[in-house]
């Protein structure tokens, strides 16, 4: 990857390696660029960003509105870094195998159950479960692809293939655009998940691109479909070894996770012959589903939804630090030790390579440096209930972003909006 330019925090990301190189001043004043008025029925943005930073964005004697965290912050990634005690970036492979160990054996347990009872009074519970065991197993596969599992590449390569192929996802394919996405978080055009759309691109969707895209629930179905075709306006497969997300250099990989997942299809069709195909979609099939409802509304939340609009950078705004301090932490509730604190997300955007288990020790260490740049999450009852209306709220509103500008922020089509409105009503 090469270098970004001068600006106040410029990274390079080679792999899950995040190395610091201050190029330019970190006190430059941020220019932010509203779309053309009249052009297209959207709501006013300008009173938007008004009502969201404070009246006529007055400016305080640091020179920056108090509320204005899409401002070059005044800290570096090395504070960030010292704050973090060294023990939280030491991986233990035993202690990583043992949250592999006892996900499996909560997994066969609760087939065991479904064997056992073979009722529809307990399937719901045991699909609501065993949908949740999946993402489970899902966010330790995310931690063999960033390294954060163990310092060997030969375990965490063998260890998510395991895990990332009982549940059909290809694990090279994916790991290798989430590094993109790691390394370009908050950046318009080059980050990979949920990027924002601009405005010219949204105008060009179909009607019905759109009403998937932003109808709850099918928003939360997208992930197979990213896998084989990407979001609007990307092209590429995470199956294609000569996608245009690989380099050339990565092509065996992506074939091996390719063949690992046919191989996990082929698997699951055999025992539909074994067991009948009803047996195998309540076993397996209605779970998957709802792995995929956790993954898609988890990611999506870690970056939309917040209260206050989140900034999206291009060009020389755009730094390694300023995307990641575009992520947001979730409370999930006693969903937070079963998928492995994947809530507390801040530091993780960061600083990848920190094993789960330490996420949240190193998140409060680093919270005096974040000061006001870390927004903190509200508190979740049992079930984060509290979250349904984070993601309606912002799947009905956070349509597409300006073509223009270098700080820019989502924006509402009052059509799609009202649409989305009258369905709710």
């Amino acid at each position: 990857m090469g270098d970004i330019g001068a600006q106040a925090e410029s990274l390079r990301c080679i792999s899950n390696l995040v190395q610091e190189k201050e190029t330019g001043k970190g006190d430059e004043p941020m220019q932010v660029k509203f779309p053309p008025k009249n052009t297209w029925p959207w709501v006013d943005f300008e009173e938007e960003f008004r009502k969201a930073y404070g009246k006529n964005n007055e400016k305080k004697s640091s020179g920056e509105s108090e509320s204005d965290l899409s401002a070059p912050p005044p800290f570096k990634i090395g504070e960030i870094r010292a704050a973090i005690p060294a023990h939280c970036w030491v991986k233990n492979p035993w202690k990583s195998l043992s949250y592999v160990l006892r996900d499996i054996v909560v997994i066969f347990g609760l087939i065991t159950l479904a064997n056992y009872f073979d009722n529809w009074l307990f399937y719901p519970l045991y699909w609501a479960a065993q949908g949740t065991m999946f993402w489970a197993v899902f966010v330790l596969g995310h931690d063999c692809g960033h390294g954060s599992f163990s310092d060997s590449a030969t375990l965490n390569n063998v260890v998510g293939h395991i895990l990332h192929s009982s549940i059909l996802v290809p694990y090279h394919g994916w790991r290798i655009s989430h590094r993109t996405h790691h390394a370009n978080h908050g950046h318009v055009e080059r980050d990979e998940s949920w990027v924002p759309l601009p405005e010219t691109l949204y105008k060009k969707l179909e009607s019905s691109t759109k009403y998937l895209r932003y109808k709850i629930p099918f928003p939360l179905f997208s992930y197979p479909l990213y896998l084989w075709w990407r979001s609007p306006g990307k092209s590429g497969s995470h199956f294609n070894p000569y996608s245009d997300l690989f380099q050339p250099n990565e092509r065996k990989q992506v074939l091996t996770s390719t063949i690992c997942w046919f191989t996990m299809l082929a698997f699951l069709i055999s025992l539909s012959f074994v067991f009948g195909p009803l047996q195998l979609l309540q076993i397996y099939g209605i779970p998957y589903l709802i792995f995929v409802v956790w993954l898609d509304m988890v990611t999506y939340l870690h970056h939309h939804g917040h209260e206050q609009k989140l900034p999206w950078y291009r060009g020389k705004e755009w730094s390694y630090l300023r995307g990641g301090l575009t992520t947001i932490d979730r409370d999930y509730g006693v969903f937070n030790n079963i998928h492995h604190d994947i809530g507390t997300h801040v530091i993780h955007h960061l600083f990848p390579q920190i094993p789960h288990y330490h996420l949240i020790e190193a998140t409060k260490a680093a919270k005096p440096v974040l000061g006001k740049y870390y927004r903190e999450p509200k508190r979740s009852g049992i079930f984060p209930v509290h979250l349904i209306a984070d993601l309606t709220r912002s799947v009905s509103q956070d349509h597409f972003v300006s073509d223009v500008g270098d700080v820019v922020f989502y924006q509402t089509d009052p059509d799609q909006s009202r649409s989305s409105r009258s369905k709710l009503d």
